[in-house]
Parts: C-alpha cells; structure tokens; sequence
C-alpha cells in the first residue's frame, strides 16, 4: 500500500469518528422530536440513502447474491437490526435527556466488554494486561454504582448492544454497508409504520416536521457517511490504528457534554472516568505491544 492510500484511509477513518463523536449536536438539533420519532427517520433516511448509493455503484445486485449465498444471513441481519435500533434509541434518548456523558461512557466502555464478549462467548483467551485492564473498567462502573447508588444503565446497555452487535457483524459474511442496507431496511418497516400511526392519530405535529425541514434527511448522511468512510479505512489501515481511532468518537462526545452541553461533571464523576480511561491506556498498550511483536514475527519469519 502506498503512502497517499494510506493517507486517504486514515483520514477517512478519523473522519468517520469524528462525524460520529459530533453526532450529538445533530441529535439536540432535532430534539423537538421524541428520540423513536428521530430514530424512525434515521433508518428510512439511511436505508433510502444506502440503497441509492449502491444502486448507482452498480452493487445493489450484490446484496441479494449475499443474502441468497448463506444460509442464516437474514436471521442474523434480523438480530443485528434489533441491536442497531435499540443502540440507536438509547443513544438518542440519552442525548436528549442530558445524559451524554454516560453515553460517551458506554462506548469508552464498548472496546474492554467486546474483548470480554469474544473472551466469554468465542473461547478467546485474555492475556495478563487485558485482563487487568477489564477488572480496572469493572471497578470504574462499581464506583459508578456507589456513588450514585444504581448501575449506569444507559452506557451500559449501549456498551452491550454495540459489542453484541459487532460481534454478530464480525461473523456475517456481509459487506458493511450491504448489512446497513438490509438492517436499515429492515427498521424501515416498523419505523414507517411507527410514523404513520403517530400521523394517524395525530401526534406528529407539522410545524415541527416543517420546522426542521432538511435536518431530517441528514438522518441518513450522519448515519450512512461514516460508516462508508469506516469500511474503506478499516480494509486499508492495521487493527492497532483503527483500535487507537475508535476513541475519538467517545472523546469529542465526552467534550461535547462537558464543555458544550454543560452536563454535571463533579469529582465522582471524574474518578470512574479515570478508572475507564486506565483501563483504556493498560489495553491501548497491550494491543500495540501484541501488535509490534507479531510485525517483527512476520519480519523474522519472511527473511
């Protein structure tokens, strides 16, 4: 790969995580609309936007191939559109409720629980320092708990959501952005018809919908851009980078409800947040040692 490749797939995956880590403003801007209001937008404007954009690729005949090759694919992409959606509902409840904060915590938690999730359910063995960094994010959320004297279910359950859903995803011989289509297509249905009995009875409010006007179709370009911009850094860049990557969109998250949002950031709040962020540094470096040694065995292996 050369060096101008690399360069274009490193900006596109910090842009990916960028545009997701500023996702929140975006949700604030539509918050006149209930969160299964927005999320219902969100995956008709993305299942229209993505199946545009792969019909005029020419590769709109490749997902039918796909689902037609495996067996078992559709049930899968059934399961990870439930996981999406109810990642995408939790997220977006949380933004307008306040809480970004403990969102941006839930998916600083996500890398350690998926490492736990392949741990558990894969048979993947943990080494030393992953281990430790897993109990050190533990005692990040029991800390969370003492404090506030209840499990901080939002990042929680978005931290479990997202890991099972990338689990599931990693095992689906599907294109990322074919899989979007379909799991977006899939929530197009009951979001249609979520939409039309709100219209049916009468709580969609057009001044509201008129109001917002073109922020609602931006639904489906917050959704579908980044991930296409993922897909194509993620193919070309090491796992270690995109790893390291992965932190921006909690980190501008986390800046967003601190400094913009003005969301309370006391010294309990500050004290779980160091212990995910050290558990996060003990992994970082386990992962680019295990990275460095297995470049110099391929090195030593090839001379």
């Amino acid at each position: 790969m050369n060096e101008a490749t690399r360069r274009s797939a490193l900006v596109a995956i910090v842009t990916a995580f960028a545009i997701w880590g500023l996702s929140p403003l975006y949700f604030k801007a539509v918050a006149a609309l209930p969160a299964e209001d927005i999320v219902a937008h969100r995956a008709l404007w993305s299942a229209l936007l993505l199946a545009t954009a792969l019909a005029v690729t020419g590769r709109i005949g490749g997902v039918r191939r796909q689902l037609a090759a495996h067996a078992g694919l559709g049930a899968t992409l059934a399961a990870t559109a439930l996981l999406n959606g109810a990642n995408w509902l939790a997220f977006v409840w949380a933004i307008n409720a306040g809480r970004t904060l403990e969102a941006s915590l839930g998916y600083f938690i996500n890398p350690l629980f998926s490492m736990l999730l392949g741990a558990l359910l894969l048979g993947e063995r943990l080494r030393p320092a992953q281990r430790l960094a897993v109990a050190i994010a533990f005692a990040g959320v029991l800390l969370r708990v003492w404090q506030v004297g209840s499990l901080p279910w939002i990042a929680l359950f978005l931290a479990f959501t997202f890991g099972l859903y990338g689990l599931l995803r990693k095992r689906a011989p599907v294109d990322p952005v074919a899989g979007l289509l379909v799991e977006t297509a899939l929530l197009g249905v009951p979001a249609a018809a979520w939409l039309g009995w709100q219209a049916h009875h009468g709580r969609i409010d057009p001044d509201v919908i008129l109001g917002l006007g073109h922020l609602l179709p931006m639904a489906g370009l917050i959704t579908a851009v980044p991930l296409m911009l993922f897909a194509y850094g993620a193919r070309r860049l090491p796992l270690t980078t995109v790893g390291f990557a992965q932190y921006l969109a909690p980190s501008l998250s986390f800046v967003l409800a601190v400094w913009v949002f003005r969301e309370p950031f006391d010294g309990g709040r500050l004290g779980a947040f160091a212990l995910i962020w050290a558990a996060l540094a003990i992994y970082s470096a386990d992962l680019w040692r295990a990275s460095r040694q297995r470049t110099r065995a391929s090195g030593t292996l090839a001379g």
